[in-house]
């Protein structure tokens, strides 16, 4: 007699890390002013590109029914994420930076001098309230409102009502793009790594990547501070020993056939600290240890 299957200790795990890792991604979509779509569309993307590396040696005819049948995604839309470039898939951006653009893009909304007026909160138009309404009657204006304030792209002055715009573009500049890009770079090198050691050790093979970490509780913010300026010294002293070394690698393997296709390689080091979790209290039907 067979035995009802039981869900593994390990899903549990999984989907506690999963979740980890998304918290931040999720932070950073916020940060920008986008929601799930923008996510979503990513995480489709990623799904797509992971199962052709697993499928790699598929003909090319199955390829699309492969990938379906790995990610859970329909057919359609295998094809629809093949035949899209990255950059023109974005999906439709959120009301609060739709309520941006068409306030900058205006000449009702700007002055004489093509700046974009203050407007009233509500009222006819010109006003904020008619305002968020032309782009969308699903949210609240004044939950629009709060969130422009939130991304601090406008000002809000409670005495006369009105509403202000604070930037001129919601467009990264040039150094936060590049900011982005290696966060992307480094984050994902990082993890990806983390994910190779995961696999190896689970078909218990010796882990192909360096990555070790120390962590303490109980530092003050002092502490925290103090800590990484002594980590700062260690990346000095690592760059100094590394980077000799990777320019000699880098020359010798740049000679030799035999070390061909070549590798590329990331190293890293980074601190991070937060408030700790609070202790939980101490059980009343048990003794305080103290």
């Amino acid at each position: 007699m067979s035995l009802p299957d039981r869900p593994d200790d390990t899903d549990a795990a999984f989907q506690q890390a999963l979740e980890r890792l998304l918290l931040p991604l999720a932070r950073l979509c916020l940060d920008r002013g986008h929601g799930f779509p923008v996510l979503a569309e990513a995480m489709k993307r990623a799904l797509v590109a992971a199962a052709r590396e697993v499928h790699s040696g598929a003909q090319a005819s199955r390829d699309v029914s492969r990938v379906a049948t790995t990610t859970g995604l329909t057919r359609r839309e295998v094809t629809r994420i093949t035949n899209t470039p990255a950059a023109e898939a974005a999906p439709r951006s959120s009301p609060a930076t739709q309520v941006f653009t068409r306030w900058m893009g205006s000449r009702r909304l700007q002055d004489k001098d093509g700046r974009p007026k203050a407007l009233p909160r509500q009222g006819k138009a010109p006003s904020f309230e008619e305002l968020a309404r032309s782009v969308t009657r699903d949210v609240h204006p004044r939950s629009l409102l709060e969130e422009l304030c939130r991304l601090g792209l406008v000002s809000f002055d409670p005495v006369s009502d009105t509403v202000t715009l604070q930037q001129d573009s919601f467009v990264p500049s040039a150094d936060l793009s590049r900011l982005l890009g290696f966060v992307g770079s480094n984050v994902g090198d990082h993890l990806s790594a983390a994910v190779a050691n995961l696999a190896a050790g689970g078909a218990g093979e010796k882990p192909p990547h360096f990555e070790q970490a120390v962590f303490a509780d109980g530092l003050s913010a002092a502490s925290a501070a103090r800590l990484r300026g002594l980590v700062t010294e260690q990346w000095r002293a690592l760059m100094a020993a590394l980077v000799p070394e990777l320019e000699a690698m880098i020359e010798v393997d740049g000679r030799d056939p035999a070390a061909q296709p070549l590798r590329r390689v990331r190293i890293g080091l980074y601190t991070f600290h937060a408030e700790a979790p609070a202790a939980a209290p101490s059980s009343p039907h048990e003794p305080d240890p103290s």
